[in-house]
This record gives structure tokens, C-alpha cells and sequence, in this order.
């Protein structure tokens, strides 16, 4: 009796001991993405200032594959995406993952020396789904700023799949005006804006703001 509770006690421990260090993984995932895409900034500011171009670069290479883009096309597309054909999936999977790309990279130009600090992470062992938590903290007085990345499991990689910054959701806040536009116009309409938007980014002219 004895023996058989000290045996599933080592298992108990053994399998939690597993899930701790698979969470810790995802942390340290967006922890190095994080720190060598600062530093990099930091390095070569002015010229990647001067040519954003090098920046979409620098963020294709070293955080999109981290991001499990068709999951969160899926997601943030709703209902809507089962009504759509393969073709058209793809085409917003590529124009949703450039604006993301670009709304970054537009962010990250307005980084200047801020420290981001991570929390303990929100995990459950019997899911493969966790939340790494960071926050931004300025130079000045001003209230830090919570970052949250709820990732999950795919091809045995953790990947982000929703970012919620200051507890607003990015999933959610584009989810109501995409799901406006296809109601109003169709998915080809919101992928031709998407796509337009893209180019105003890479222009400098466009703004992260809902459709």
C-alpha cells in the first residue's frame, strides 16, 4: 500500500516536474526573442530607422516563428473562416501576419530604454496552454505595462497565439471590426484592406487602428 502511493506520488512529481519545465520553456522562448530583438535595436537603431525594411527582416527571422499565424487567423476570423475557401485563407493568413509584423515594427521604433520585467507565468498541467507574463516599465513614474502572451503547444514547439497588452486582447480587438467588414463587404474586402493598410505601413503613412 504503502509503496504503491510513494510510486504515484514520484509519478505525480515526475509528470508536474515535466509541465514546469515545458511552461518555463515558453517563457524563456519570448524572454530571448524579446532581449535579442532589443538588442538588436539598440545596436543599429538609426539604420534600421532609415530602412524599415530591415526591421520587417529582423522580426521575420527572429519572432514570427514563434507565432502560430494560422491559428490566429482561424481565431480572430471566427465562424467566418469555415465560409471561406482555401485560397482566400492563405491570402489573409499572409496580410494579417505582414500587418502584425509592421504594426511591431512601427511600435518598436518608439521603444526607448524601457525594462521589461516577467511575472510568474499561468500554466495548467493537464493543458498545453500557458500565459507568459511581462510588463514594460519606463525611466519615468508612469504606471508599468502589462504585456501577456497566451501560447500553446504546435509540432512540438510552444508558439504565441494571442497577446493582450494592458488587458485588451490583440485577437479580440480585431475580431468585432473584421467580422464588421466581411458582414458589410465580404472577405475580399477585408483582405484588400488589409493589404492596402500593409502598404501605408511600409510607407509610413498607415496606423495600427481597427478597420
Amino acid at each position: 500500500m504503502k509503496a504503491g502511493v510513494a510510486l504515484s506520488a514520484l509519478t505525480l512529481l515526475i509528470s508536474l516536474s515535466a509541465a514546469s519545465a515545458a511552461t518555463n520553456e515558453a517563457e524563456e522562448i519570448v524572454r530571448t526573442a524579446s532581449s535579442q530583438v532589443i538588442d538588436k535595436l539598440a545596436e543599429e537603431k538609426e539604420n534600421l530607422n532609415a530602412h524599415p525594411e530591415k526591421l520587417y527582416e529582423l522580426i521575420q527571422e527572429m519572432v514570427v516563428p514563434h507565432f502560430d499565424f494560422p491559428i490566429m487567423s482561424r481565431w480572430v476570423l471566427g465562424k467566418a473562416w469555415n465560409t471561406i475557401d482555401a485560397g482566400s485563407q492563405a491570402q489573409f493568413i499572409d496580410q494579417f501576419r505582414t500587418m502584425l509584423v509592421r504594426t511591431y515594427a512601427k511600435a518598436l521604433m518608439e521603444y526607448s530604454d524601457e525594462t521589461i520585467e516577467f511575472l510568474p507565468m499561468e500554466s495548467d498541467p493537464n493543458s498545453n496552454l500557458v500565459v507568459v507574463k511581462s510588463q514594460v516599465v519606463g525611466k519615468g513614474s508612469g504606471n508599468p505595462i502589462p504585456i501577456n502572451y497566451r501560447m500553446h503547444v504546435s509540432g512540438g514547439d510552444w508558439k504565441v497565439i494571442d497577446i493582450s497588452v494592458d488587458g485588451v486582447s490583440l485577437i479580440g480587438t480585431y475580431r468585432g471590426s473584421f467580422a464588421s467588414e466581411i458582414r458589410k463587404n465580404g472577405i475580399d474586402s477585408l483582405i484588400l484592406k488589409l493589404t492596402e493598410r500593409n502598404a501605408k505601413l511600409l510607407e509610413g503613412t498607415g496606423t495600427e487602428q481597427s478597420l
